[in-house]
């Protein structure tokens, strides 16, 4: 019996679990042509299952109540699921249909005698694909990195399967002075820092928004997933003329896009983001086998952190300054990653959880979570096409579930493209006007900062 125990289950994973928080990913692949799933089960078996124990391991507890993940025997049938819709409908009506999947599976728990993930096919076109493929994942098996990575074990290049897949450079080293004022200055920082996200988490909480209800239980609401696609060269270039990196340029743009759906509705307040932060110390994606090596430079699991940013102010009387939102992110990112407050906060919740326990740990990051208004995450695609089983995949996109907040925001990149993925809660934020307003900041951004865009 000890022999079929693997590794115990992360602290972060078993905060994931918990009784007051379950968090999973939904990764959507789409497909430029009909899906052929005739070798599903092959793939699964052969590809998938092998890429890490996780994926056909239960997590149990021992008696001690420590949680431990059990290798178990896999029946790939019962993880992979093909929904019917009504037969001979428009693409738009598939379209209406997908969303609505995705905000049901979206609020389902994963079964306990099964490994923790699921994939669903969707045989119907919509407006823009002929065919999704839908993974859904506990946040437990991994972060954004690992679960990508581990996608990307799947797929290969399109043009060239021989060939590896490239990714974007991240080339966004922080630049540091260590005099003694700038040490005194990040000192200072960190500390404030530090207390502010504690008090976040504990005491201040987000006013009441458009963006956000306050309310109890909001991760077991449905939603609805709308995209957009932004052009990297685009990016690069508001990136070069304002001389901040291409996280600042996207946080700029919701920030503006936040505060343009606030002022639609004559709302003046402010929020705060949770900016999610990949802790290693990486510029690529590592093979599986050296991401789940002892001691490994990016190593699977859980591994990324908190920033907590406030959103700024858009009153409804200003002449809006559009780059002010890209250059008040960029400081205000800047300085909370070159403090300690991100390395405070984890000596924090490991503390609490070897006092408390992971029950006690889960709950302080439940409030941290529900005492702000939105998540936003980040990860790299890569920048030729890819295909699975030689079938080409047009686009790709994620959202985090099951995070007790109205409004989760999810980034990626593909063939020079950022898709931006928006999971709204149904009732309180219209999606398709919050969806117009992002991309409206977008544009007024991209013309501020360059006024004579090339042909």
């Amino acid at each position: 019996m000890e022999e079929e125990i693997a590794e115990p289950v992360s602290p972060t994973g078993q905060y994931f679990t918990s009784s007051v928080i379950s968090v999973s990913v939904i990764a959507v692949l789409e497909f430029e042509f009909p899906i052929d799933d005739s070798q599903t089960a092959t793939l699964l078996k052969n590809v998938f299952l092998p890429i890490n124990p996780r994926f056909s391991s239960l997590m149990v507890k021992d008696k001690n109540g420590k949680k431990h993940w059990k290798k178990v025997e896999v029946n790939v049938k019962e993880h992979v699921k093909t929904p019917n819709f009504p037969r001979g409908k428009t693409p738009e009506f598939y379209e209406e249909c997908l969303s609505e999947y995705l905000s049901k599976i979206s609020l389902e728990q994963f079964q306990e005698s099964r490994p923790l993930w699921e994939i669903h096919i969707i045989k119907y076109p919509t407006k823009s694909t002929a065919g999704n493929l839908v993974f859904k994942l506990h946040h437990s098996l991994g972060d954004g990195y690992s679960l990508m990575g581990a996608l990307l074990s799947c797929l290969q290049r399109a043009d060239n399967p021989q060939l590896p897949l490239t990714f974007p450079l991240l080339n966004q080293k922080i630049q540091t002075n260590d005099n003694k004022n700038n040490i005194l200055s990040r000192a200072f920082d960190s500390v404030y820092d530090f207390g502010w996200s504690v008090l976040k988490s504990i005491v201040l909480e987000d006013d009441k928004t458009p963006i956000r209800s306050g309310d109890d239980g909001v991760e077991f609401r449905p939603i609805t997933v709308t995209t957009l696609n932004f052009s990297l060269d685009q990016i690069k270039k508001v990136k070069a003329s304002l001389h901040v990196s291409i996280n600042d340029v996207i946080c700029g743009v919701l920030f503006l896009g936040i505060g343009l759906y606030g002022k639609s509705t004559k709302d003046e307040q402010s929020s705060t983001a949770l900016v999610l932060l990949n802790t290693r110390n990486i510029n690529g994606y590592k093979s599986i086998s050296e991401m789940v090596e002892p001691d490994a430079e990016s190593p699977w699991g859980n591994q990324f952190a908190f920033l907590h940013v406030s959103v700024p102010k858009l009153v409804f009387s200003d002449q809006i300054d559009p780059l002010s939102f890209v250059l008040d992110a960029q400081k205000e990112i800047t300085r909370k990653r070159n403090s300690a407050a991100v390395v405070l906060t984890g000596k924090l919740l490991e503390t609490l959880m070897k006092l408390r326990g992971p029950e006690v740990t889960a709950k302080y990051i439940h409030r941290t979570l529900k005492n702000t208004s939105m998540t936003i995450s980040n990860i790299m695609g890569p920048l030729e096409k890819m295909a699975l089983s030689n079938q080409p995949i047009k686009g790709m996109y994620f959202m985090v579930v099951g995070v007790p907040q109205n409004l989760t925001i999810t980034m990626v990149s593909y063939m020079g493209q950022m898709r931006v993925a928006l999971g709204t809660e149904n009732g309180l934020i219209e999606a398709p006007k919050f969806r117009q307003c992002v991309q409206n900041a977008f544009d007024m951004i991209y013309k501020a900062a360059v006024p004579f865009p090339s042909a």
